[in-house]
């Protein structure tokens, strides 16, 4: 074989490699992306799943977006319903719907987070809080939380996003108004203290009163019995008897009941 009939098909090897690197008609969307072809500045109208992609060189492009759960850090500043400021400290999962990265691509771009996701989350934030005053909010964290949650996934589900966590995980209060939270608190405790004492000694005496009422039916019924029968009479100062019989200044001993 001549060299003229090797050059031809290494020639052709090299021109397609240099098209490959030139041109670059083949993209990749990577795992857990989606990609988002571009044609023209025209928008595909469905999104492309993870593997490698043909393209027309210089006409067309893909986008790749994540679709992965993500999760945000943030702090906000909110006021309760008693104008009371707080900073609320929270945590947020969520990730793009994979089927409708193309419409989020084609209606915000690749900017959602800041366009779409965080005037939601932290309006949202605000209004709930906003209907709660301070105190009632440290009691009913975990009630808001779940207000919140709920909101944000009924308002974002059709913005193409899904909302999967939300958490709050610091109320922080002035420092003027945290001691007055305590201050209160500790009021609240010794007055709670106080009462239960008050109950206990209202209670005990209750309970003399009754044992007092008890003894003095007692003592009646049994006057009562005395007086309408002497035997009984009798039969009592045995009961108290110590064995001895009672002495006298003439002398000699005389029983102190009748033994006829």
């Amino acid at each position: 074989m001549d060299k003229k009939s090797l050059a031809t098909p290494m020639l052709v090897v090299i021109l397609l490699i240099l098209f490959v690197i030139l041109c670059n008609p083949i993209a990749m969307v990577g795992v857990g992306e989606r990609g988002v072809k571009v044609t023209l500045g025209m928008v595909s109208p469905t999104s492309y799943t993870e593997g490698i992609h043909l393209i027309t060189p210089f006409i067309s492009k893909i986008k790749t977006m994540d679709v992965k759960t993500q999760k945000i850090y943030i702090q906000t500043p909110v006021y309760t319903k008693d104008i009371q400021q707080a900073n609320i400290s929270y945590v947020i999962n969520f990730n793009l719907q994979p089927e409708n990265v193309h419409k989020m691509y084609r209606e915000v771009g690749m900017t959602y987070k800041d366009t779409v996701l965080m005037p939601v989350v932290e309006g949202t934030i605000k209004d709930v809080i906003g209907k709660w005053n301070a105190q009632d909010l440290v009691a009913n964290r975990e009630i808001a939380t779940r207000e919140i949650l709920d909101k944000l996934v009924k308002q974002l589900a059709p913005r193409y996003i899904n909302v999967t966590g939300f958490q709050m995980t610091e109320i922080k209060y002035s420092d003027v108004f945290e001691r007055a939270i305590e201050s209160k608190v500790t009021a609240e405790q010794e007055a709670l203290k106080a009462k239960n004492k008050t109950v206990q000694i209202q209670e005990e005496a209750r309970q003399k009163v009754i044992s007092a009422e008890a003894e003095a039916r007692s003592m009646a019924i049994r006057a009562n019995a005395l007086t309408q029968n002497k035997a009984l009479v009798q039969y009592e100062a045995v009961q108290k008897w110590d064995g001895k019989m009672p002495q006298y200044m003439l002398g000699g001993s005389m029983p102190f009941i009748n033994i006829k």
